[in-house]
């Protein structure tokens, strides 16, 4: 009888123990799997803010490595037909060198040769309004409103690659990821009306957001400001690239 009494209490102690063993197991799973969840998210999101600064880099590295040159023109230039190369790795060395970069937008666009950047320009944009400079960021680079337009020999100011916020930044186009690439002497063209006017760079600066004296820039000559976030795939700082126009 005291064996029995024994063997029922182990056994009751035994499925009290399972029982706490049991729910452990799923308290421990449940944070697991939030654990798990917000490792995912928190890479989706650093993916997602980062992946297209880190793309261009990849590519600008590679345009480097491989000497390649964009050369800006209004119409396209016919290229020659490559001779064919024999073997496989023949073609895979073939690189094409030199490529022509035409005006998405001849009335009004932007193209920098050194990085590849080439998008319309978006006229006239409230740079203090969300509202309106936004959605114009997601079809090109904004020009500011109340500033010059190229030829009239004022202060040009074009910005691209502003968000709310630094997880939104792959929403709007990357034209301006690599401005900080740019050093003095190195060209930007601009094309206004089907004609070209030609920028050389004479600077760059880094400045807080809340420094907006640039924008109302004063000038006896035609200058270009380029203003882009800083670092690439945050929204901490503002980049600014000054150029002045030279003899086409």
């Amino acid at each position: 009888m005291k064996n029995a009494t024994r063997l029922s209490r182990r056994r009751l102690i035994r499925h009290h123990i399972d029982k706490i063993t049991s729910s452990e197991y799923i308290r421990i799973l449940i944070l697991r799997t939030i654990g798990n969840f917000l490792i995912l998210a928190s890479l989706f999101m650093i993916g997602k803010t980062f992946y297209i600064p880190a793309k261009e880099e990849f590519r600008f590295a590679l345009d480097q490595f491989t000497k390649k040159k964009y050369v800006v023109s209004l119409k396209p230039i016919p290229q020659p037909t490559p001779a064919p190369q024999k073997g496989l790795l023949a073609k895979a060395l073939n690189f094409n060198n030199t490529q022509v970069l035409t005006p998405e937008d001849p009335n009004f666009d932007i193209i920098i040769p050194k990085i590849a950047a080439n998008s319309k320009i978006i006229p006239n944009v409230d740079a203090a309004d969300e509202k309106n400079y936004l959605p114009a960021l997601q079809e090109g680079v904004a020009q500011a409103a109340g500033t010059a337009y190229p030829g009239e020999g004022g202060h040009i100011f074009l910005f691209a690659h502003s968000t709310d916020y630094f997880w939104n930044v792959s929403r709007y186009n990357a034209v301006f990821f690599l401005l900080h690439q740019l050093v003095k002497g190195d060209e930007v063209d601009l094309f206004y009306k089907g004609q070209r006017y030609v920028y050389k760079v004479i600077g760059t600066q880094v400045v807080d957001p809340s420094q907006t004296q640039y924008l109302t820039r004063k000038t006896n000559r035609e200058f270009l400001t380029l203003q882009t976030c800083w670092p690439p795939g945050t929204t901490l700082q503002r980049l600014l690239v000054f150029a002045v126009r030279v003899t086409e």
